[in-house]
């Protein structure tokens, strides 16, 4: 119950954080935070008793620098729709594939990986696109921190989908 998520919102309702109950009710009862939703389970102690809290808001505004998108695999297919970069195929099993090939100093970096399945990253080998004739569909780009992607929509509480919206890291 007390390990349960809580979304924390800045004073102007950005998502800023995910806690737990205990630290959510730590930030209520020191006034440093109000409840916007509550989900319905009870917190009881011998003091208090409170319905459990879902979102909070903090009560002063927050500066925070802007999040960078971590470059991982996973996102470097989210970014690319599972959709290898030379053919245009779908595939849910692909590889990355460096434009500039490591061993010629192209780096790992959000700009020069793509996907690619495995007959087109083996055609292409150790060559950049150009040598191999090869194009891509897409230039890769580096995504902003609130993509979609940065908080998972399937493992998000209901009653968090309105302020995950509202700053446009949730869709559809």
């Amino acid at each position: 119950m007390l390990n349960n998520p809580v979304l924390i919102l800045n004073q102007n309702y950005e998502p800023l954080n995910v806690c737990k109950v205990r630290r959510a009710i730590v930030l209520i009862l020191n006034g440093k935070a109000e409840v916007v939703e509550h989900n319905s389970s009870p917190i009881r102690s011998p003091s208090v008793s409170m319905i459990s809290p879902s979102v909070v808001r903090l009560g002063r505004m927050v500066k925070r620098p802007r999040p960078k998108a971590k470059l991982t695999r996973r996102r470097v297919f989210i970014r690319d729709k599972y959709t290898c970069q030379y053919c245009g195929k779908q595939f849910h099993e692909l590889t990355l594939d460096h434009i500039i090939p490591r061993h010629r100093k192209g780096g790992y970096s959000w700009t020069n990986v793509v996907s690619a399945c495995k007959a087109c990253n083996q055609l292409k080998a150790g060559r950049t696109p150009i040598e191999a004739g090869m194009r891509l569909l897409r230039k890769p780009y580096q995504p902003s921190g609130s993509d979609p992607y940065v908080v998972y929509p399937f493992l998000t509480p209901p009653e968090w989908r309105e302020y995950l919206a509202y700053s446009g890291q949730l869709t559809g």
